[in-house]
């Protein structure tokens, strides 16, 4: 490598990896308690635990999604035969715009934790954040070993150093067979937006089951190592169960293109600006980095990388021999003031609009390094996540407004998809011939069409089952069958230190402030005589200017002023009585009068 990373990491983001480490250390600190907490559980729970257990045929293979079902993301499905458990994939999600606050958004991981003892291994199919994101809270929670290629334990490791937790990593290569206690598994190599994808093959006692991973059939991949189309006809005859397929696409006719073609497009991008170009891609896109850089080489531009996720995932892409970066082409973010626009690519995270990310930054105009000015060409390469296209919106318009020149995926083909598209997935179903089939990894709307797909292709329609997060599918003798059975699948929600602290009650308390805003009411009362010795005062924080509707503000402390004398009156010393008929007078009167309901806080005190 021409450049040391390790140099770049120091300037780059400070504040974001002294909050990481501040994170992480808490996380820490926290799991001795969780520790403790776990054997505390009700004698009655762990029996009724033991008795669903006991009803489970020991013959039968469980199939159970947590994540990743009727969602784009948190994917993560366990498999449970004679009592011991291998799961395949421990992502996260991003949060939507209603989940204020919240960081990310992981599996529950309850029900792996109850049965701990029989959780024997993880085996991730690929590096992105939806496959990977949630290892560190399981490992916190759950000690197991993980298995993964060399790239993705890569990024795995960095994960759990950024978290303060060492892992039981093992490497396995693509081709190679692994045993976990009754699972057999053959590991095939997979094309996809990251390198080192797999799919997998899992061999059973009641059947077998395979397992597409994330995958497109690219037949011109950049690193020239296409999809194991050979293994797979092999899997295939031998028999399948049961296949798990890859649903993100199923809407899409026709083939996903190669990521080659991306090498032509940019191409003439690069012709065709004079500027400064900046590229925001995922960072785990190794062989999308490595497109770009070899554009920049060729138009005799230097590359300089921004985001504390890039420049960690270069590195180590460098290290494993999956970058090529030629002598000189590389420079530091904090010398490009010194290289002219017209010879200086800048490749960025940030892509999906993340608030705190590199790209967002500059578009906020607080980027360190970099200041987007006019002649500046922004391009996203990337398809927003569904989700997160008001937050991609975002970005895109403010980075216009500072004149920059943005090519994004609804004006340009500039990003083509990881996953396959209907006719790539009619190539896998017939290379796999499998007698029951479950598409997973998708939105509803993606899961059915991918079900549709396999009808039409044959597959009876009482052999393709359309699960949801948490509901147990079995198989026994290669017969595979939907169950009423369900483990906890509910989403876990990661807010500061916080892990699953914040619930629908806090998050619907925060779009209410967000929306209509806070009254506080206070009051102080004698404790001998239960007697008004001062208040009420009455406070808002945005719900109304408190200089321009003074009028309004006295009308709520009139009111609150005649519910304390009511409660007086009646001579009641039950001060949570009494905050609810404040809550309730008032929310009454404020919502007549604004048409607004903001969150109501009484706050009584003795003196």
């Amino acid at each position: 490598m021409a450049i040391d990373f390790r140099k770049k990491r120091k300037s780059e983001n400070t504040e974001q990896r002294g909050r990481a480490a501040r994170r992480s250390q808490g996380e820490d600190r926290k799991q001795p308690q969780q520790q403790q907490q776990q054997p505390q559980q009700p004698p009655q729970q762990s029996q009724q635990r033991k008795k669903k257990q006991a009803k489970v045929d020991p013959n039968t293979l469980e199939i159970i999604p947590i994540g990743g079902l009727g969602e784009i993301g948190k994917n993560l499905t366990a498999f449970r035969f004679g009592g011991e458990i291998l799961i395949v994939d421990c992502g996260m999600s991003f949060p939507d715009g209603a989940m204020l606050g919240i960081d990310i958004v992981i599996p529950d991981y309850d029900f792996l934790e109850q049965n701990a003892e029989q959780v024997k291994a993880v085996v991730v199919t690929h590096g992105h954040e939806d496959h990977i994101g949630g290892v560190p809270f399981l490992l916190q929670r759950v000690k197991t070993p993980v298995y993964g290629t060399r790239l993705t334990l890569g990024l795995i490791n960095h994960k759990l150093e950024e978290h303060g937790i060492k892992g039981d990593l093992r490497r396995i290569d693509a081709g190679k067979k692994l045993k976990i206690g009754p699972f057999k598994i053959d590991t095939i190599r997979a094309t996809h937006s990251v390198a080192d994808s797999l799919s997998l093959a899992i061999e059973t006692p009641a059947g077998t089951v395979f397992h597409t991973g994330d995958f497109k059939i690219d037949y011109t991949p950049i690193d020239g190592d296409p999809m194991d189309f050979q293994k797979l006809a092999e899997i295939g005859k031998r028999g399948v169960d049961l296949m798990l397929c890859d649903s993100t696409n199923a809407l899409r006719s026709g083939f996903t293109k190669s990521e080659k073609t991306m090498g032509p497009i940019l191409d003439k991008i690069f012709d065709d600006t004079k500027g400064r170009i900046i590229i925001a891609t995922f960072a785990s896109n190794v062989h999308r980095v490595q497109t770009i850089i070899n554009t920049a080489v060729s138009h005799r531009r230097k590359v300089a990388l921004s985001g504390r996720s890039m420049l960690n995932v270069m590195e180590l892409a460098g290290e494993l021999g999956y970058l090529n970066i030629p002598k000189g082409v590389m420079v530091d973010l904090d010398e490009i003031g010194n290289i002219s626009d017209k010879k200086l690519v800048i490749i960025t995270t940030g892509s999906q609009g993340e608030p705190m990310s590199a790209l967002a930054r500059m578009a906020a105009g607080e980027h360190k390094s970099v200041k987007i000015r006019h002649g500046d060409t922004v391009i996203l390469s990337s398809s927003p996540i569904p989700g997160n296209e008001k937050t991609v919106s975002g970005v895109v318009n403010s980075l216009l407004a500072l004149g920059a020149d943005v090519i994004y995926s609804d004006i340009a083909d500039i990003h083509v998809s990881g996953h396959a598209s209907r006719e790539e997935i009619k190539i896998m179903i017939s290379l796999m011939k499998p007698r029951y089939y479950m598409p997973v990894h998708g939105e509803n709307k993606h899961l059915l069409q991918n079900a549709a797909i396999a009808e039409n292709l044959g597959i009876p329609r009482d052999h393709i089952l359309v699960a949801s997060n948490g509901r147990v599918v079995e198989m026994k003798e290669g017969k595979v069958r939907l169950t009423d059975r369900r483990v906890p699948a509910d989403p876990v929600f990661v807010d500061g230190l916080g892990v699953g602290d914040i619930g629908s009650s806090v998050l619907r308390d925060r779009r209410q402030l967000s929306e209509s805003g806070l009254i506080i009411v206070t009051a102080s009362f004698d404790v001998a005589s239960g007697f008004l010795v001062a208040g009420p005062e009455v406070i808002s924080r945005g719900f109304v200017y408190e200089k321009q509707s003074g009028n309004l503000l006295e009308e709520v402390r009139q009111a609150a002023d005649e519910v304390i004398a009511d409660f007086e009156r009646k001579g009641a010393g039950d001060w949570e009585a009494l905050k609810g008929a404040l809550r309730g007078r008032l929310k009454n009167m404020i919502l007549d009068r604004t048409k607004r309901t903001p969150v109501i806080l009484p706050i009584i005190t003795e003196v």
